[in-house]
Protein backbone atom coordinates (compact mmCIF):
# COMPACT_ATOMS: atom_id res chain seq x y z
CA UNK A 1 0.00 0.00 0.00
CA UNK A 2 2.10 2.74 -1.28
CA UNK A 3 0.42 5.36 -3.15
CA UNK A 4 -2.46 8.08 -1.61
CA UNK A 5 -5.21 5.67 -3.70
CA UNK A 6 -4.15 3.09 -1.94
CA UNK A 7 -4.19 5.00 1.52
CA UNK A 8 -7.87 7.02 -0.08
CA UNK A 9 -9.26 3.44 -0.65
CA UNK A 10 -8.09 1.58 2.30
CA UNK A 11 -9.46 4.54 4.56
CA UNK A 12 -12.88 4.37 2.78
CA UNK A 13 -13.43 1.10 3.10
CA UNK A 14 -11.96 1.69 7.28
CA UNK A 15 -15.55 3.98 6.68
CA UNK A 16 -17.48 1.98 5.34
CA UNK A 17 -16.72 -0.93 7.62
CA UNK A 18 -16.98 1.51 10.66
CA UNK A 19 -20.25 2.92 9.85
CA UNK A 20 -21.39 -0.97 9.57
CA UNK A 21 -20.29 -2.17 12.69
CA UNK A 22 -21.78 0.59 14.61
CA UNK A 23 -25.12 0.24 12.71
CA UNK A 24 -25.23 -3.40 13.95
CA UNK A 25 -24.33 -2.20 17.71
CA UNK A 26 -27.34 -0.02 18.18
CA UNK A 27 -29.54 -1.63 16.16
CA UNK A 28 -28.93 -4.76 19.04
CA UNK A 29 -30.41 -1.92 21.25
CA UNK A 30 -33.22 -1.45 20.07
CA UNK A 31 -36.40 -3.33 22.38
CA UNK A 32 -37.62 -5.97 19.71
CA UNK A 33 -41.04 -4.91 17.78
CA UNK A 34 -42.27 -8.30 17.03
CA UNK A 35 -42.31 -10.05 13.41
CA UNK A 36 -41.73 -7.19 10.36
CA UNK A 37 -40.77 -4.22 12.27
CA UNK A 38 -39.19 -1.85 10.16
CA UNK A 39 -35.50 -1.97 10.56
CA UNK A 40 -33.60 1.13 12.45
CA UNK A 41 -32.13 3.66 9.80
CA UNK A 42 -29.98 6.87 10.13
CA UNK A 43 -29.80 9.80 8.55
CA UNK A 44 -27.07 9.48 6.11
CA UNK A 45 -25.67 12.91 6.40
CA UNK A 46 -24.99 12.76 9.91
CA UNK A 47 -23.74 9.11 9.77
CA UNK A 48 -21.25 10.86 7.36
CA UNK A 49 -20.87 13.47 9.77
CA UNK A 50 -20.38 11.02 12.23
CA UNK A 51 -18.04 8.74 10.54
CA UNK A 52 -15.92 12.34 9.85
CA UNK A 53 -15.81 13.04 13.54
CA UNK A 54 -14.38 9.65 15.03
CA UNK A 55 -12.06 9.36 12.15
CA UNK A 56 -10.44 12.90 12.86
CA UNK A 57 -10.92 12.44 17.18
CA UNK A 58 -9.10 9.04 16.50
CA UNK A 59 -6.20 10.16 14.55
CA UNK A 60 -5.89 13.19 16.72
CA UNK A 61 -6.19 10.58 19.65
CA UNK A 62 -2.97 7.99 18.22
CA UNK A 63 -0.80 11.45 16.78
CA UNK A 64 -1.07 12.43 20.14
CA UNK A 65 0.41 9.22 21.43
CA UNK A 66 0.73 7.71 25.48
CA UNK A 67 2.43 10.58 26.85
CA UNK A 68 -0.78 12.21 28.99
CA UNK A 69 -4.25 11.43 29.56
CA UNK A 70 -6.74 13.22 27.26
CA UNK A 71 -9.29 11.49 29.67
CA UNK A 72 -8.96 13.30 32.58
CA UNK A 73 -11.45 15.74 32.46
CA UNK A 74 -13.88 12.33 33.45
CA UNK A 75 -13.65 11.39 37.13
CA UNK A 76 -13.52 7.68 37.12
CA UNK A 77 -10.06 8.40 34.75
CA UNK A 78 -9.02 11.23 36.59
CA UNK A 79 -6.55 9.61 39.40
CA UNK A 80 -2.88 10.24 38.27
CA UNK A 81 -2.65 6.29 38.45
CA UNK A 82 -4.04 6.26 34.83
CA UNK A 83 -1.89 9.05 33.87
CA UNK A 84 1.08 7.12 34.94
CA UNK A 85 0.05 4.65 32.87
CA UNK A 86 -0.36 5.32 29.62
CA UNK A 87 -1.99 2.64 28.13
CA UNK A 88 -4.61 2.41 30.46
CA UNK A 89 -5.25 6.24 30.12
CA UNK A 90 -5.17 5.27 26.11
CA UNK A 91 -7.92 2.79 26.92
CA UNK A 92 -9.60 4.90 28.40
CA UNK A 93 -9.47 7.86 25.89
CA UNK A 94 -11.21 5.43 23.31
CA UNK A 95 -13.51 4.17 25.36
CA UNK A 96 -14.62 7.92 25.35
CA UNK A 97 -14.10 8.56 22.13
CA UNK A 98 -16.31 5.23 21.00
CA UNK A 99 -18.93 5.78 23.74
CA UNK A 100 -19.74 9.54 21.99
CA UNK A 101 -20.14 7.96 18.79
CA UNK A 102 -22.69 5.15 19.72
CA UNK A 103 -24.25 8.65 21.55
CA UNK A 104 -24.32 10.41 18.26
CA UNK A 105 -25.50 7.44 16.60
CA UNK A 106 -28.46 7.50 18.73
CA UNK A 107 -29.56 10.59 17.51
CA UNK A 108 -28.79 10.22 14.09
CA UNK A 109 -31.79 7.43 14.32
CA UNK A 110 -34.25 7.89 11.64
CA UNK A 111 -36.87 7.13 14.66
CA UNK A 112 -39.92 8.51 16.86
CA UNK A 113 -38.84 10.23 20.44
CA UNK A 114 -39.66 7.03 22.50
CA UNK A 115 -37.74 5.01 20.47
CA UNK A 116 -34.55 7.39 20.56
CA UNK A 117 -35.27 7.71 24.23
CA UNK A 118 -34.34 3.81 24.78
CA UNK A 119 -31.42 4.05 22.37
CA UNK A 120 -30.07 6.93 24.51
CA UNK A 121 -31.02 4.80 27.58
CA UNK A 122 -29.40 1.97 26.76
CA UNK A 123 -26.21 3.23 24.69
CA UNK A 124 -25.31 5.10 28.77
CA UNK A 125 -26.31 1.66 29.92
CA UNK A 126 -23.84 0.00 28.08
CA UNK A 127 -21.22 3.10 28.53
CA UNK A 128 -21.52 2.96 31.93
CA UNK A 129 -21.04 -0.80 32.12
CA UNK A 130 -18.62 -0.85 29.72
CA UNK A 131 -16.18 1.81 31.32
CA UNK A 132 -12.26 0.14 31.68
CA UNK A 133 -12.71 1.20 35.33
CA UNK A 134 -14.72 -1.29 35.76
CA UNK A 135 -12.10 -3.99 35.16
CA UNK A 136 -9.37 -4.89 37.16
CA UNK A 137 -7.51 -5.89 34.44
CA UNK A 138 -7.77 -2.16 33.07
CA UNK A 139 -8.38 -0.18 36.14
CA UNK A 140 -4.76 1.49 36.73
CA UNK A 141 -6.07 2.57 39.69
CA UNK A 142 -6.89 -0.18 41.37
CA UNK A 143 -3.81 -2.23 40.39
CA UNK A 144 -1.50 0.69 41.91
CA UNK A 145 -3.79 0.57 45.11
CA UNK A 146 -3.41 -3.87 45.02
CA UNK A 147 0.39 -3.51 44.60
CA UNK A 148 0.96 -0.77 47.47
CA UNK A 149 -1.33 -2.92 49.69
CA UNK A 150 0.45 -6.02 48.42
CA UNK A 151 -2.59 -7.93 47.97
CA UNK A 152 -4.74 -7.09 50.80
CA UNK A 153 -6.77 -4.50 48.65
CA UNK A 154 -8.09 -7.64 46.63
CA UNK A 155 -8.63 -9.59 49.46
CA UNK A 156 -11.16 -7.06 51.08
CA UNK A 157 -12.24 -6.26 47.71
CA UNK A 158 -13.20 -10.19 47.33
CA UNK A 159 -14.90 -10.29 51.35
CA UNK A 160 -17.17 -7.51 50.13
CA UNK A 161 -18.75 -9.16 47.09
CA UNK A 162 -18.92 -11.87 49.50
CA UNK A 163 -20.74 -9.78 51.77
CA UNK A 164 -22.82 -7.85 49.50
CA UNK A 165 -23.96 -11.28 47.54
CA UNK A 166 -25.33 -12.43 51.01
CA UNK A 167 -26.91 -8.99 51.59
CA UNK A 168 -28.83 -8.93 48.12
CA UNK A 169 -27.60 -5.39 47.09
CA UNK A 170 -24.34 -3.44 46.59
CA UNK A 171 -23.22 -1.49 49.66
CA UNK A 172 -23.22 2.19 49.28
CA UNK A 173 -22.57 3.17 52.87
CA UNK A 174 -21.26 0.82 55.85
CA UNK A 175 -24.51 0.44 56.84
CA UNK A 176 -23.81 -1.46 60.09
CA UNK A 177 -23.19 2.55 61.30
CA UNK A 178 -26.91 2.69 61.13
CA UNK A 179 -29.97 1.89 63.51
CA UNK A 180 -33.65 3.06 62.82
CA UNK A 181 -34.76 4.97 66.01
CA UNK A 182 -31.35 5.14 67.24
CA UNK A 183 -29.79 7.42 64.96
CA UNK A 184 -31.81 7.87 62.18
CA UNK A 185 -35.53 8.66 62.64
CA UNK A 186 -35.01 9.96 66.10
CA UNK A 187 -37.42 12.59 66.53
CA UNK A 188 -39.48 11.79 69.70
CA UNK A 189 -43.15 11.23 68.86
CA UNK A 190 -45.77 7.59 69.25
CA UNK A 191 -47.66 5.42 67.57
CA UNK A 192 -51.29 6.43 68.00
CA UNK A 193 -53.15 4.76 65.85
CA UNK A 194 -52.71 1.59 63.22
CA UNK A 195 -54.34 -1.00 60.75
CA UNK A 196 -52.93 -3.21 58.27
CA UNK A 197 -51.51 0.01 56.14
CA UNK A 198 -50.21 1.98 58.06
CA UNK A 199 -49.07 3.26 61.45
CA UNK A 200 -49.75 6.84 62.14
CA UNK A 201 -47.14 8.59 64.51
CA UNK A 202 -47.70 11.89 66.57
CA UNK A 203 -44.56 13.98 67.53
CA UNK A 204 -43.74 15.75 70.58
CA UNK A 205 -44.37 19.40 69.94
CA UNK A 206 -40.85 21.66 71.16
CA UNK A 207 -42.88 24.84 71.69
CA UNK A 208 -45.58 26.00 74.40
CA UNK A 209 -48.02 26.81 71.55
CA UNK A 210 -48.70 24.98 68.38
CA UNK A 211 -51.31 25.86 65.21
CA UNK A 212 -54.61 24.98 65.58
CA UNK A 213 -54.47 23.05 62.33
CA UNK A 214 -52.45 20.16 62.64
CA UNK A 215 -50.09 18.74 60.22
CA UNK A 216 -50.04 15.40 58.58
CA UNK A 217 -47.12 13.94 56.26
CA UNK A 218 -47.85 11.42 53.60
CA UNK A 219 -44.17 10.30 52.29
CA UNK A 220 -43.89 7.72 49.60
CA UNK A 221 -44.95 3.96 49.93
CA UNK A 222 -41.77 3.38 47.68
CA UNK A 223 -39.22 4.37 50.27
CA UNK A 224 -39.47 4.29 54.23
CA UNK A 225 -40.27 7.21 55.83
CA UNK A 226 -37.21 8.50 57.44
CA UNK A 227 -36.13 10.20 54.33
CA UNK A 228 -38.14 12.98 56.39
CA UNK A 229 -36.45 12.57 59.13
CA UNK A 230 -32.94 11.47 59.44
CA UNK A 231 -30.81 13.43 61.51
CA UNK A 232 -32.14 16.11 63.95
CA UNK A 233 -29.85 18.50 61.66
CA UNK A 234 -31.84 17.38 58.57
CA UNK A 235 -35.20 16.40 59.76
CA UNK A 236 -38.38 17.89 58.11
CA UNK A 237 -40.12 16.57 60.70
CA UNK A 238 -38.30 18.50 63.11
CA UNK A 239 -38.34 21.60 61.50
CA UNK A 240 -42.31 21.45 61.53
CA UNK A 241 -42.28 20.64 64.87
CA UNK A 242 -40.02 23.49 66.03
CA UNK A 243 -41.92 25.96 63.60
CA UNK A 244 -44.98 25.01 66.38
CA UNK A 245 -46.82 22.55 64.06
CA UNK A 246 -48.76 19.51 65.67
CA UNK A 247 -47.18 16.82 63.49
CA UNK A 248 -48.61 13.46 62.31
CA UNK A 249 -47.03 11.09 59.88
CA UNK A 250 -47.83 8.01 57.90
CA UNK A 251 -45.49 5.17 58.25
CA UNK A 252 -46.55 2.73 55.66
CA UNK A 253 -46.14 -1.79 56.34
CA UNK A 254 -44.00 -2.72 54.31
CA UNK A 255 -45.62 -5.36 52.21
CA UNK A 256 -45.68 -9.06 52.76
CA UNK A 257 -47.80 -11.72 51.23
CA UNK A 258 -50.20 -10.74 53.38
CA UNK A 259 -50.76 -7.63 51.57
CA UNK A 260 -50.74 -9.30 48.52
CA UNK A 261 -54.17 -8.44 47.54
CA UNK A 262 -53.72 -4.61 48.36
CA UNK A 263 -55.03 -1.97 45.90
CA UNK A 264 -54.60 1.95 45.13
CA UNK A 265 -57.99 2.19 46.77
CA UNK A 266 -56.49 0.67 49.63
CA UNK A 267 -53.59 3.24 50.34
CA UNK A 268 -55.97 5.93 49.40
CA UNK A 269 -59.12 4.63 51.47
CA UNK A 270 -57.61 3.14 54.29
CA UNK A 271 -54.42 5.09 54.40
CA UNK A 272 -54.46 8.79 53.15
CA UNK A 273 -58.28 9.16 53.82
CA UNK A 274 -58.15 7.20 57.55
CA UNK A 275 -55.08 8.99 58.56
CA UNK A 276 -56.70 12.28 58.11
CA UNK A 277 -59.86 11.35 59.99
CA UNK A 278 -58.02 9.78 62.52
CA UNK A 279 -55.89 13.34 63.27
CA UNK A 280 -58.48 15.72 62.66
CA UNK A 281 -60.46 13.24 65.73
CA UNK A 282 -57.54 12.90 67.99
CA UNK A 283 -56.64 17.10 67.35
CA UNK A 284 -60.42 18.01 67.75
CA UNK A 285 -59.77 20.08 64.95
CA UNK A 286 -62.45 20.40 61.38
CA UNK A 287 -59.34 21.15 59.58
CA UNK A 288 -55.66 20.36 58.91
CA UNK A 289 -52.67 20.68 57.00
CA UNK A 290 -51.23 17.72 54.62
CA UNK A 291 -47.86 17.20 52.90
CA UNK A 292 -47.81 14.49 49.77
CA UNK A 293 -43.76 13.67 48.91
CA UNK A 294 -42.95 11.60 45.73
CA UNK A 295 -45.48 8.86 45.68
CA UNK A 296 -47.19 10.10 48.75
CA UNK A 297 -48.35 13.53 46.93
CA UNK A 298 -50.37 11.44 44.10
CA UNK A 299 -51.90 9.20 46.77
CA UNK A 300 -52.79 12.29 48.78
CA UNK A 301 -53.88 14.52 45.65
CA UNK A 302 -56.06 11.76 45.22
CA UNK A 303 -57.42 11.21 47.81
CA UNK A 304 -58.04 15.27 47.90
CA UNK A 305 -60.24 14.66 44.57
CA UNK A 306 -61.81 11.65 46.65
CA UNK A 307 -63.15 13.94 49.47
CA UNK A 308 -63.93 16.88 46.66
CA UNK A 309 -66.62 14.37 45.41
CA UNK A 310 -68.10 14.16 48.75
CA UNK A 311 -68.77 17.43 49.24
CA UNK A 312 -65.65 17.22 51.76
CA UNK A 313 -62.65 19.31 52.71
CA UNK A 314 -61.08 18.65 55.43
CA UNK A 315 -57.27 19.80 54.33
CA UNK A 316 -57.27 23.25 54.46
CA UNK A 317 -53.75 23.62 52.58
CA UNK A 318 -51.54 20.97 51.00
CA UNK A 319 -47.78 20.63 49.87
CA UNK A 320 -46.94 18.34 47.22
CA UNK A 321 -43.08 17.75 47.09
CA UNK A 322 -41.38 16.41 43.99
CA UNK A 323 -45.02 14.54 43.47
CA UNK A 324 -46.58 13.82 39.92
CA UNK A 325 -50.45 14.47 39.64
CA UNK A 326 -49.95 14.48 35.51
CA UNK A 327 -47.78 11.91 34.12
CA UNK A 328 -47.52 13.81 31.10
CA UNK A 329 -43.76 14.30 30.89
CA UNK A 330 -41.89 11.72 33.45
CA UNK A 331 -38.33 11.67 32.03
CA UNK A 332 -36.30 8.91 31.86
CA UNK A 333 -38.29 6.42 33.23
CA UNK A 334 -41.02 6.70 30.39
CA UNK A 335 -38.78 4.57 28.70
CA UNK A 336 -39.79 1.24 30.53
CA UNK A 337 -43.43 1.83 30.01
CA UNK A 338 -45.77 1.11 27.14
CA UNK A 339 -48.93 -1.15 26.81
CA UNK A 340 -46.57 -4.50 26.53
CA UNK A 341 -44.43 -3.89 29.52
CA UNK A 342 -47.64 -2.76 31.57
CA UNK A 343 -50.19 -5.47 30.19
CA UNK A 344 -47.17 -7.89 31.32
CA UNK A 345 -47.47 -6.52 34.65
CA UNK A 346 -50.54 -6.38 35.28
CA UNK A 347 -50.57 -10.61 34.06
CA UNK A 348 -47.78 -11.21 36.67
CA UNK A 349 -48.97 -8.77 39.69
CA UNK A 350 -52.52 -7.74 38.55
CA UNK A 351 -54.52 -10.12 40.51
CA UNK A 352 -52.13 -10.38 43.33
CA UNK A 353 -48.12 -11.17 44.48
CA UNK A 354 -45.90 -8.67 45.23
CA UNK A 355 -43.43 -6.72 43.79
CA UNK A 356 -39.80 -7.06 45.51
CA UNK A 357 -38.22 -3.80 47.18
CA UNK A 358 -34.44 -4.77 45.58
CA UNK A 359 -36.31 -4.94 41.72
CA UNK A 360 -37.44 -1.38 42.26
CA UNK A 361 -34.27 0.34 44.15
CA UNK A 362 -32.35 -1.28 40.92
CA UNK A 363 -34.78 0.08 38.55
CA UNK A 364 -33.92 3.82 40.07
CA UNK A 365 -30.12 2.86 40.73
CA UNK A 366 -29.33 2.42 37.04
CA UNK A 367 -31.10 5.66 36.48
CA UNK A 368 -27.75 6.72 37.46
CA UNK A 369 -25.33 3.70 36.84
CA UNK A 370 -22.12 5.42 37.64
CA UNK A 371 -23.14 7.15 40.62
CA UNK A 372 -25.12 4.80 42.15
CA UNK A 373 -24.06 1.62 40.79
CA UNK A 374 -20.38 1.12 39.32
CA UNK A 375 -19.02 3.61 41.57
CA UNK A 376 -19.52 1.36 44.05
CA UNK A 377 -18.54 -2.14 42.28
CA UNK A 378 -15.03 -0.37 41.69
CA UNK A 379 -14.54 1.36 45.43
CA UNK A 380 -16.09 -1.74 47.47
CA UNK A 381 -14.79 -4.87 44.85
CA UNK A 382 -11.71 -3.40 42.78
CA UNK A 383 -10.72 -1.32 45.05
CA UNK A 384 -11.68 -2.92 48.85
CA UNK A 385 -12.77 0.16 50.30
CA UNK A 386 -15.64 0.34 52.60
CA UNK A 387 -17.89 2.98 51.72
CA UNK A 388 -18.25 5.83 54.23
CA UNK A 389 -21.29 6.47 56.95
CA UNK A 390 -23.97 8.34 54.94
CA UNK A 391 -27.45 8.92 56.06
CA UNK A 392 -29.12 9.27 53.07
CA UNK A 393 -27.21 6.13 51.35
CA UNK A 394 -28.78 4.00 54.56
CA UNK A 395 -31.98 5.50 53.67
CA UNK A 396 -31.52 3.89 49.89
CA UNK A 397 -30.82 0.59 50.64
CA UNK A 398 -33.74 0.36 53.05
CA UNK A 399 -35.89 -0.88 50.03
CA UNK A 400 -39.53 -1.60 50.43
CA UNK A 401 -41.84 -3.94 48.63
CA UNK A 402 -45.66 -3.07 47.21
CA UNK A 403 -48.78 -5.11 46.79
CA UNK A 404 -48.92 -6.14 43.32
CA UNK A 405 -52.53 -4.77 42.16
CA UNK A 406 -51.50 -1.52 43.54
CA UNK A 407 -48.48 -1.04 41.14
CA UNK A 408 -50.80 -2.60 38.36
CA UNK A 409 -53.32 -0.08 38.76
CA UNK A 410 -50.76 3.01 39.28
CA UNK A 411 -48.82 1.92 36.36
CA UNK A 412 -51.69 1.57 33.53
CA UNK A 413 -53.45 4.67 35.40
CA UNK A 414 -50.11 7.41 35.94
CA UNK A 415 -47.64 6.56 33.63
CA UNK A 416 -49.54 4.63 30.91
CA UNK A 417 -52.39 6.60 30.31
CA UNK A 418 -52.39 9.71 32.77
CA UNK A 419 -55.92 9.47 33.65
CA UNK A 420 -55.67 11.23 37.09
CA UNK A 421 -55.73 14.36 35.06
CA UNK A 422 -58.83 13.66 32.60
CA UNK A 423 -61.74 14.48 34.84
CA UNK A 424 -63.98 11.30 35.75
CA UNK A 425 -62.10 9.11 34.23
CA UNK A 426 -60.53 7.31 37.20
CA UNK A 427 -63.00 5.91 39.88
CA UNK A 428 -61.16 5.42 43.72
CA UNK A 429 -62.96 4.64 46.37
CA UNK A 430 -66.15 4.61 44.69
CA UNK A 431 -65.72 8.22 43.58
CA UNK A 432 -64.87 10.04 40.11
CA UNK A 433 -61.33 11.73 40.59
CA UNK A 434 -61.50 15.20 39.38
CA UNK A 435 -58.57 17.31 40.54
CA UNK A 436 -60.68 20.44 39.16
CA UNK A 437 -62.63 20.30 41.83
CA UNK A 438 -59.54 19.84 44.98
CA UNK A 439 -60.12 24.30 45.47
CA UNK A 440 -57.68 24.93 48.47
CA UNK A 441 -54.09 26.72 48.57
CA UNK A 442 -51.79 24.35 47.64
CA UNK A 443 -47.34 24.67 47.45
CA UNK A 444 -45.85 22.89 45.08
CA UNK A 445 -41.82 22.26 45.42
CA UNK A 446 -39.93 20.86 41.93
CA UNK A 447 -35.82 20.19 42.33
CA UNK A 448 -34.24 21.34 39.16
CA UNK A 449 -32.27 18.30 38.28
CA UNK A 450 -35.00 15.49 39.46
CA UNK A 451 -34.40 12.63 37.38
CA UNK A 452 -37.52 10.41 38.95
CA UNK A 453 -39.75 13.54 38.91
CA UNK A 454 -38.05 16.21 36.46
CA UNK A 455 -39.21 19.53 37.11
CA UNK A 456 -41.39 19.84 34.11
CA UNK A 457 -43.65 17.19 35.61
CA UNK A 458 -43.61 18.69 39.08
CA UNK A 459 -44.52 21.80 37.64
CA UNK A 460 -47.66 20.31 35.70
CA UNK A 461 -50.10 20.03 38.54
CA UNK A 462 -50.60 23.81 38.36
CA UNK A 463 -52.63 23.60 35.49
CA UNK A 464 -54.64 21.23 37.10
CA UNK A 465 -55.41 22.31 40.63
CA UNK A 466 -57.64 25.59 40.49
CA UNK A 467 -56.65 26.94 44.17
CA UNK A 468 -54.19 29.95 45.12
CA UNK A 469 -50.84 27.72 43.84
CA UNK A 470 -46.86 28.77 44.97
CA UNK A 471 -44.42 26.65 43.00
CA UNK A 472 -41.10 26.78 43.91
CA UNK A 473 -38.11 25.21 42.66
CA UNK A 474 -34.82 24.08 44.58
CA UNK A 475 -31.34 22.85 43.61
CA UNK A 476 -29.96 19.71 43.02
CA UNK A 477 -32.18 16.25 42.80
CA UNK A 478 -35.12 14.20 43.81
CA UNK A 479 -34.12 13.75 47.76
CA UNK A 480 -31.11 16.44 47.78
CA UNK A 481 -33.31 19.00 46.98
CA UNK A 482 -36.25 18.17 49.10
CA UNK A 483 -33.43 17.86 52.35
CA UNK A 484 -32.06 20.73 52.35
CA UNK A 485 -32.17 22.59 56.05
CA UNK A 486 -32.20 26.32 56.29
CA UNK A 487 -28.81 25.77 58.73
CA UNK A 488 -26.97 24.02 56.10
CA UNK A 489 -26.85 27.19 53.69
CA UNK A 490 -26.56 25.34 50.60
CA UNK A 491 -27.78 25.54 47.27
CA UNK A 492 -30.56 27.99 46.17
CA UNK A 493 -34.17 27.90 45.24
CA UNK A 494 -36.15 29.90 42.78
CA UNK A 495 -40.11 31.89 43.03
CA UNK A 496 -42.30 33.51 40.73
CA UNK A 497 -45.22 34.77 41.40
CA UNK A 498 -47.17 34.09 38.16
CA UNK A 499 -48.06 30.96 36.95
CA UNK A 500 -47.84 30.71 33.04
CA UNK A 501 -48.70 27.83 31.50
CA UNK A 502 -45.10 25.92 30.90
CA UNK A 503 -42.05 25.78 33.18
CA UNK A 504 -39.82 27.20 30.98
CA UNK A 505 -41.96 30.23 30.79
CA UNK A 506 -41.98 30.62 35.01
CA UNK A 507 -38.34 29.86 34.69
CA UNK A 508 -37.69 32.82 32.08
CA UNK A 509 -39.27 35.18 35.17
CA UNK A 510 -38.37 33.13 38.15
CA UNK A 511 -35.72 34.89 41.06
CA UNK A 512 -33.12 32.74 42.56
CA UNK A 513 -32.54 32.93 46.34
CA UNK A 514 -29.76 31.60 48.38
CA UNK A 515 -29.87 28.94 50.83
CA UNK A 516 -33.12 26.64 51.61
CA UNK A 517 -36.57 26.61 50.84
CA UNK A 518 -37.53 25.85 53.80
CA UNK A 519 -38.94 29.12 55.47
CA UNK A 520 -40.47 29.91 52.15
CA UNK A 521 -42.52 27.12 52.98
CA UNK A 522 -42.86 27.47 56.73
CA UNK A 523 -43.84 31.29 55.95
CA UNK A 524 -46.68 29.94 53.27
CA UNK A 525 -47.57 27.74 55.90
CA UNK A 526 -47.82 30.04 58.42
CA UNK A 527 -50.49 31.94 56.84
CA UNK A 528 -52.80 28.21 56.76
CA UNK A 529 -51.87 26.96 60.20
CA UNK A 530 -55.03 28.91 62.37
CA UNK A 531 -54.29 30.58 65.41
CA UNK A 532 -52.41 29.36 67.82
CA UNK A 533 -53.29 27.40 71.12
CA UNK A 534 -51.49 25.85 73.79
CA UNK A 535 -49.40 22.69 72.79
CA UNK A 536 -50.95 18.92 73.98
CA UNK A 537 -49.29 17.26 77.28
CA UNK A 538 -50.03 14.28 76.00
CA UNK A 539 -50.27 11.87 73.03
CA UNK A 540 -53.45 10.95 71.39
CA UNK A 541 -56.53 10.94 72.91
CA UNK A 542 -59.00 8.84 74.98
CA UNK A 543 -59.85 7.44 71.69
CA UNK A 544 -56.08 6.51 70.27
CA UNK A 545 -53.82 6.09 72.76
CA UNK A 546 -50.35 5.30 72.41
CA UNK A 547 -49.26 1.83 70.92
CA UNK A 548 -45.52 2.32 71.03
CA UNK A 549 -42.48 4.90 70.80
CA UNK A 550 -42.10 6.19 67.46
CA UNK A 551 -40.57 5.02 64.73
CA UNK A 552 -42.52 2.31 65.64
CA UNK A 553 -42.49 -1.53 64.16
CA UNK A 554 -43.45 -0.61 60.45
CA UNK A 555 -40.73 1.09 59.87
CA UNK A 556 -38.29 -1.12 60.88
CA UNK A 557 -39.76 -4.12 58.74
CA UNK A 558 -36.90 -5.06 56.03
CA UNK A 559 -38.12 -5.94 52.61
Amino acid sequence: MNSDADWTAAARQFQQDLGANWTKALQSFVPAAGPGAAPLRFAPDKLQELRDAYLREAAQLWNQGLASNPAAGDRRFASDAWSANPVAAYSAALYLLNARALLGLAEAAEADEKTKARLRFAVEQWMAAAAPSNFMALNAEAQRKAVETRGESIARGVQNLLKDIQQGHVSMTDESVFDVGHNVATTEGAVVFENELFQLIEYKPLTAKVYERPFLLVPPCINKFYILDLQPENSLVRYLVEQGHRTFLVSWRNPDAAMAGVTWDDYVGDGALKAIEVVREIAAAPQINALGFCVGGTILGTALAVLAARGEQPVASATLLTAFLDFSETGVLDVFIDDAFVRFREMQLGQGGILKGQELASTFSFLRPNDLVWNYVVGNYLKGETPPPFDLLYWNSDSTNLPGPMYAWYLRNTYLENNLVKPGQCVVCGEKVDLRQVDIPVYIYGSREDHIVPIAGAYASTRHLPGRKRFVMGASGHIAGVINPPARKKRSYWTNEKLPKTHEEWLAGAKEHPGSWWPDWAAWLERHGGKQVAAPKRYGNARYKPIEAAPGRYVRARA
